[in-house]
């Protein structure tokens, strides 16, 4: 005999509300409901180890789409409901202070709706317009029974023929939601939702010879670190993310105190250094998916990352899908952060050929974790490796210098420079010059680098200061006795109206007529400027005469039309050892060499 009711809520304005934004995306129904069923087979379990059930044989869902009947049907094999549970359970939808949220969301248009309370059965209205339950208790002589309702805030109850334990949710979706009748649809689905849920889930059964779960019951990271072959890890990899390139390295997470935590995390190699690339690292609780990238379990600088993270103790809202905010939840993250240090310390110590041939791929993360999470970088400083002029691999401290007192500081001096190279090719001439003259550099090759180097100098103010190759040539490479009044004014003369200043040092390489030296500190707010839009202001220049050099000796012995001439050329090939030269600076960069050109071949004759 079937009786109607109505679903016991705090206003009945609810269910349009739920049906119409209970969640981000409405295809994560499926989710719920299929998690809704994997719970029932596990309470059904938990009786049994108990002795208070009959054991099961094969713990099964079953997920069926019917195109013709227009409906999707989700079946387990659990626990079942009674009357009075269906009734307790699916019709009482209980939560604190929903007049109170009716009207904030109402007010608001129903933005931000999402996922602020658990009603994972009713999630399946945004795909159904109606609705149908049978189920049976294990209880013994516990009768089938039939719900049914249209999502309007009524419902319909009655018995029902139903021979075998478990519930059946059959849902009769809307015309406009006849996707998800599609099996590759669902199965698509089922495998981004439900890919390491607890128990078997079949998909259009056709026959025992045919059943093949789409799901794994028993994913890697759930096993120890020491049962999982190099193998199985890369292959989890491929089938979890669907990247074929192999990954570097990853780390086995596996812990039950003080909080339970499995997964495991990839570093992938780097497909463009030019930006950093988001992974995705896949969130769980009990093998039931969550979301991806979730920023409070997740520090940002890890979700370069590709992984699985299993987090039975995540204070989960009760929809699942958002985080209550909790200091286990920081904990958890932390954790997290320095398994990864600890793994990379690991590696560094134990293996290092293997961590330097990973650098280029892992060094942008690495010094992404270090700006985003200074803890991280407290872990890491020692370990963070540049590669020298030699090609070799050095640790970045290794070439800072003593800590100067604040008293040194006061008196002007500075911190141990430390050059480094930004543009292996446009600064070709410089690194020459400083390998001749046995000096050393970096190379800086991943776009973080200027962020980071400012970063370590902000943390190591008194040991290092960071200069690019051609910041300060002269303090790096010149030699005594260099000034040469006559010269500064010849060149002065020659490049009037060019904004360049000019210095005159004997360099140790004689065969560099001039270079240019451009300030750090401009450079950078030059930079800075540009990156904000603000547009790149015009850097101090310094050319660097060499008074060392034969060319520019011969100079002072030259006609003063050649004087002008000459000196004007030098300062373009200076300044093509810098940076590109204008349409303007080329164009008179040519003039200038068929004239001197025309004039040697003339002397010569």
């Amino acid at each position: 005999m079937e009786k109607q009711g109505n679903i016991r809520i705090a206003s009945e304005n609810m269910m349009p509300i739920i049906k119409k934004w209970l969640y981000s995306e409405k295809d994560i129904f499926l989710r719920e409901i299929v998690a809704n069923a994997q719970d029932a087979i596990t309470k059904h379990k938990k009786l049994v180890d108990l002795g208070e059930a009959a054991a099961e044989e094969h713990y099964r869902v079953t997920v069926t789409t019917d195109p013709k009947a227009g409906t999707l049907t989700v079946e387990d094999n659990g626990i079942g409901m009674t009357e009075e549970e269906v009734e307790k359970y699916i019709t009482q939808i209980a939560f604190s202070g929903a007049a109170d949220f009716v009207d904030k969301y109402e007010k608001a248009g129903g933005d931000g709706i999402i996922g602020h309370f658990g009603l994972g059965f009713y999630s399946a209205y945004m795909v159904s317009e109606n609705i149908e339950i049978f189920t049976r208790s294990y209880r013994e002589g516990a009768a089938g029974v039939h719900w049914e309702s249209d999502g309007n805030a009524t419902y319909t109850i009655g018995d029902c023929e139903k021979e075998t334990r478990g519930t059946k949710i059959v849902m009769h979706l809307a015309k406009e939601e006849k996707e998800f009748l599609k099996e590759n649809v669902i199965r698509d689905l089922l495998r981004k939702y439900c890919s390491f849920m607890p128990y078997e889930i079949y998909l259009n059964p056709k026959g025992k010879d045919d059943e093949k779960p789409v799901n794994d019951t028993h994913p890697l990271y759930l096993k120890q670190p020491k049962e999982c072959t190099e193998e199985e890890y890369k292959s989890f990899y491929r089938d979890t993310f669907m990247d074929f390139n192999e990954p570097l390295f990853w780390i086995h997470l596996n812990m039950e105190y003080p909080f339970r935590l499995k997964g495991i995390l990839y570093f992938p190699k780097v497909k463009k250094q030019v930006e950093l690339e988001r992974g995705k690292v896949k969130l769980y609780c009990n093998q039931v998916y969550i979301a991806d990238n979730i920023k409070e379990v997740i520090p940002e600088f890890l979700m370069l990352l590709n992984g699985v993270i299993d987090c039975p103790d995540i204070p989960l809202n009760v929809s699942r899908s958002f985080l209550q905010n909790d200091k286990q939840v920081q904990k958890i993250a932390k954790h997290i952060t320095k398994k990864v240090a600890d793994k990379l310390i690991e590696l560094y110590k134990n293996d290092r050929e293997k961590y330097e041939k990973c650098w280029p791929d892992i060094a942008t993360f690495v010094k992404f974790g270090c700006i985003k999470d200074e803890d991280f970088y407290k872990k890491v400083e020692e370990i963070i490796i540049y590669k020298n002029l030699a090609g070799e691999y050095r640790p970045v401290s290794s070439f800072y210098g003593e800590e100067i007192s604040e008293e040194d500081a006061k008196n002007g001096k500075e911190p141990q420079a430390v050059y480094y190279v930004s543009d292996e090719n446009k600064q070709a001439q410089y690194i020459k010059m400083f390998k001749d003259a046995g000096l050393d550099a970096i190379y800086c090759d991943t776009y973080i680098d200027p962020h980071f180097l400012s970063y370590l100098e902000y943390k190591n103010p008194a040991r290092v200061r960071f200069l690019r190759i051609d910041a300060d040539v002269a303090g790096a490479l010149k030699e005594e006795g260099g000034e040469d009044d006559d010269l500064k004014k010849l060149f002065e003369k020659a490049l009037e109206g060019k904004h360049v200043t000019v210095r005159t040092e004997k360099l140790k390489d004689t065969t560099v007529p001039a270079v240019v030296n451009v300030s750090e500190f401009a450079r950078r707010m030059s930079e800075m400027h540009s990156f904000y839009g603000m547009g790149e202001s015009p850097a101090d220049v310094t050319l660097i005469v060499n008074a060392g050099n034969p060319a520019v000796q011969a100079l002072k012995a030259a006609a003063e039309e050649e004087q002008g001439k000459a000196a004007e050329q030098i300062y373009y090939l200076a300044l093509m050892n810098y940076r590109q030269l204008t349409p303007e600076e080329l164009t008179a960069f040519v003039s200038t060499s068929t004239l001197l050109l025309e004039k040697y071949l003339k002397n010569d004759r």
